[in-house]
């Protein structure tokens, strides 16, 4: 890895152990005690102090284009700068979110830069995207909710769910169906949606394990102009998957974060704890646990590594990798917290430790962007249609 890299996983780690770790105590006590309100475990207070640290350690913009203000790293940077910020379980990964300036850079022309992509990439404005639906999940071209053209206006009908950020979003990108016919071959297109905009309305929530919170979305006759309309009419879905596999990108990131702090503790306690009179570190199963949790973890990261490669040198299409970045990453992670909260007995089911957290964080992730299932048969369907890769042309 580049030596500039080093120094930038030295500095957000040194930032992780001064700003993230000390706040977990108490995110864990607000993610027992919240029930089913839709509080942030991250109070918008000390998510603006975090914000403020993080710009001032140079930890802002990190993929940013150098002429929309970032500091133009790349998607390499991005993951090592995320892996190393969820070493903690603190929610904190300073603006703005990849997957959507990923797709905004790529998509976004005339007045849209101005109004959505600068503003996000500044962090001065949030965004989600609006994608899943009650019947349309990992099978994205399943999408209902339709938008039709009338009086030189665009009409935006339908619901989602499932959408995280959605209440606390400025402007959501919402796939909707423009041609029933051609549906994901031609006629499926994205909108950019302000929150506030007549008809849109953000009802209800999900509550669910660890940080997420999801809402569900309506759209009752949005009228939409024409500059709101994100790329091209009726060719969404291309563009669509492949912000989801930068999403996989970051998810995998995480897990590799999370992962890490898990083994690091699993080994401190194996060099301390003692039992009928030796170590764990002497007992064969716990060192087979280190072992084989250290080489799935570095497996994952460097299958990640070349992922964030692709990103970087412009790829059209990595839909399978990331495909195998998100299921890898996440089964990798439920397997090492389980073998360290087994390794703490039970002082790794209390709360007293992150890792009860982690391995329901774990769980969730093996669900959200689409599960492990799904994936497997991603990659087995385009390897039975098109053969193994050329490895020569990588």
């Amino acid at each position: 890895m580049p030596e500039a890299m080093g120094m930038i996983r030295k500095s957000v780690r040194a930032f992780v152990a001064r700003e993230l770790i000390p706040l977990e105590a108490d995110l864990i006590a607000r993610e027992s005690s919240r029930g089913h309100n839709d509080d942030p475990l991250l109070p918008a207070e000390i998510d603006q102090v975090l914000r403020d640290k993080a710009r001032d350690a140079g930890l802002w913009g990190v993929d940013v284009p150098v002429d929309m203000g970032g500091q133009g790293l790349g998607a390499l940077a991005r993951v090592v700068i995320t892996e190393e910020l969820k070493r903690s379980i603190v929610p904190f990964v300073p603006p703005p979110d990849s997957p959507n300036l990923y797709l905004l850079k790529e998509l976004c022309v005339g007045s849209q830069i101005d109004k959505y992509l600068l503003p996000y990439a500044s962090g001065e404005k949030r965004s989600c995207i609006a994608l899943s639906e009650a019947g349309a999940g990992s099978d994205a071209a399943g999408i209902k909710t339709r938008a039709e053209r009338k009086g030189g206006k665009w009409i935006l009908n339908g619901s989602k769910m499932w959408i995280s950020n959605a209440r606390r979003s400025d402007f959501m990108i919402v796939v909707a169906v423009t041609d029933p016919q051609k549906r994901a071959r031609g006629g499926m297109t994205a909108f950019l949606v302000d929150r506030e905009t007549p008809g849109v309305s953000v009802p209800s929530s999900y509550p669910m394990m660890g940080e997420y919170h999801p809402y569900a979305v309506f759209f009752d006759n949005v009228e939409l102009d024409d500059n709101q309309v994100l790329g091209d009419v009726g060719n969404a879905f291309v563009p669509i998957t492949n912000r989801l596999g930068v999403r996989r990108l970051d998810i995998a990131a995480r897990c590799i974060g999370l992962a890490t702090r898990c083994l690091e503790m699993m080994i401190a306690h194996a060099n301390t704890r003692s039992t009928f009179g030796s170590l764990l570190a002497d007992r064969q199963a716990v060192q087979w646990w280190i072992a084989d949790s250290y080489q799935e973890l570095e497996m994952v990261r460097l299958l990640t590594y070349r992922l964030a490669w692709r990103v970087e040198r412009g790829d059209k299409d990595f839909r399978i990798d990331g495909s195998m970045v998100k299921t890898q990453a996440t089964e990798m992670l439920g397997r090492v917290v389980d073998r360290a909260i087994q390794a703490f007995g039970a002082m790794g089911v209390s709360k007293e430790l992150p890792l009860e957290y982690i391995a329901r964080m774990g769980r969730v992730m093996r669900i959200v962007e689409g599960p492990s299932e799904v994936h497997r048969w991603v990659i087995a369907r385009s390897l039975l249609r098109n053969g193994l890769p050329d490895l020569s042309a990588a």
